[in-house]
């Protein structure tokens, strides 16, 4: 594109001998613009006809230099589950709907003045409009959503609307898609409302994620992110038998960063991948530290994301780990939640059974929180379960003692060792122990904490032999 904007500048000049600078110069801008427009049309989508996002931003950026002082706003919408749509009605049927649907975007490009709309990808649409009151953004979303309804399709189908605004002069359509982005997943699945305007709250929490964003490179760069472990304990010893490996954020201005504040934003831009390999690096380096000092290993398990579920290249970085450092792959094993397995479940499968051909071992984090937990039970080879702190939290009741103890038999004659998280009281502790269930983590015997700290308690333990509590 760069060298075709060259090009049509070299030819004005030379087609253009009696012409001033700044006449050459209009001209110049003139023919870069009267590319753009003609490259508008060649970037529609093949289904619905509708601009991509390429088109969109580029026209609805200058719809907004022409005019700066208006309002705009950007409308978007997705379709709840439309995988299951798919998956239920046929290809041919989905994409039937998702043409109609475009049908009622491009309905507002034809006929409200200074709007555009956009097919962002699959089942989501967008509009950027000018507007003068909210209500006008607010009937666009109800009306699109009645049409919808009404649309004869055998599957009922779920809409959820988010509407981006800002008070800033002139906003940047992909801010005001971020907005509307972020309202509308906070309403994304719930029956009872259909849209979410952005507003004061979710513009702190975009500025934060913005600013997580923005410093996380520079955080990895600087050794900002730093290994913490949280031991598993056996209760009966006391004796530590394991770790799982944390990552905390040590912000130069801001002291420690809650992971609650980071995690979420690198999971949705992605650069938890980054992050993951970062601190995988970590715990093999440590666990080859410990064997190359002759020490005694114990498992640290590690974190796989569930945008790793893509990611072709983790079972060969992984053995690339263990080969540098040295260290046995049963050493580090590999902790996942059912997500990861929901985003590509067969090539999921074939990768951790190929790791596991490798010597690593496979945990399932948080047993028990999700709809497809007994089906993995059955499909996928499972060395360990950990069990999700929210089973043992209400063990007053007698329903949730009849089900843990239940749930711990069967995971016990299915032969997967058992870590149960979150044990804070003594009461909890002697209940455990009474299903015949040692291995556990939790606040009552340590808290998550630096690497460091995690290497004295190891060393303590290798010269004092009975450290039970």
């Amino acid at each position: 594109m760069l060298m075709a904007y060259q090009r049509a500048k070299e030819e004005i000049v030379e087609t253009s001998p009696q012409t001033t600078d700044a006449g050459k110069e209009e001209l110049y801008l003139y023919s870069l613009r009267k590319m753009a427009e003609d490259n508008v049309e060649n970037n529609r989508t093949e289904l619905t006809h509708l601009h991509n996002m390429k088109s969109f931003f580029y026209l609805c950026g200058e719809m907004i230099k022409a005019e700066p002082d208006q309002k705009y706003s950007v409308v978007i919408m997705d379709i709840v589950q439309f995988k299951a749509v798919n998956e239920f009605c046929g290809r041919d049927e989905g994409d039937r709907l998702l043409k109609f649907i475009a049908e009622c975007f491009q309905w507002y490009e034809d006929h409200r003045k200074d709007t555009y709309a956009c097919h962002v990808r699959a089942d989501i649409f967008c509009l950027c409009t000018q507007y003068e009151d909210v209500r006008e953004l607010e009937n666009i979303v109800s009306e699109i959503k009645t049409k919808i309804d009404e649309f004869p399709f055998t599957y009922k189908v779920q809409p959820s609307f988010g509407i981006g605004i800002s008070p800033e002069r002139e906003p940047a359509v992909s801010y005001l898609k971020d907005c509307a982005t972020m309202a509308m997943n906070s309403v994304k699945g719930k029956v009872y409302q259909t849209y979410a305007i952005f507003g004061e709250k979710m513009r702190r929490q975009l500025m934060r994620e913005r600013q997580v964003e923005n410093d996380i490179v520079g955080a990895l760069e600087n050794g900002e992110l730093v290994l913490y472990i949280q031991p598993k304990v056996n209760m009966s010893t006391g004796r530590i038998i394991g770790g799982e490996a944390l990552v905390r954020w040590l912000h130069p201005e801001k002291g420690l960063v809650s992971p609650g504040e980071f995690i979420p934003v690198l999971e949705k831009n992605g650069f938890i991948i980054n992050v993951d390999e970062y601190i995988w690096e970590k715990v093999f380096a440590y666990l080859g530290k410990l064997k190359e000092e002759g020490r005694e290993l114990v498992p640290i398990s590690i974190n796989v994301s569930r945008l790793h579920a893509y990611d072709t290249g983790l079972a060969e970085n992984l053995i690339r780990l263990r080969e540098k450092y040295d260290v046995p792959a049963q050493f580090v094993p590999l902790e996942l939640t059912e997500s990861a397995f929901l985003e590509d479940e067969k090539g999921m499968y074939q990768r951790m059974e190929n790791l596991r051909s490798q010597g690593f071992l496979v945990s399932m984090d948080d047993f028990g929180t999700g709809y497809s937990t007994m089906n993995m039970l059955k499909n996928q080879t499972l060395d360990e379960i950990k069990i999700d702190r929210e089973f043992i939290r209400d063990l007053e009741k007698d329903k949730s003692q009849i089900i843990i103890r239940n749930t711990i038999a069967m995971l016990q004659q299915l032969g997967a060792h058992i870590v149960i998280e979150g044990v804070e009281t003594e009461e909890q502790k002697e209940f455990l122990l009474g299903c015949n269930c040692t291995d556990v983590q939790g606040f009552l015997f340590y808290r998550p904490m630096p690497v460091e700290e995690f290497d004295k308690l190891l060393w303590q333990q290798e010269r004092e032999p009975d450290m039970a509590k």
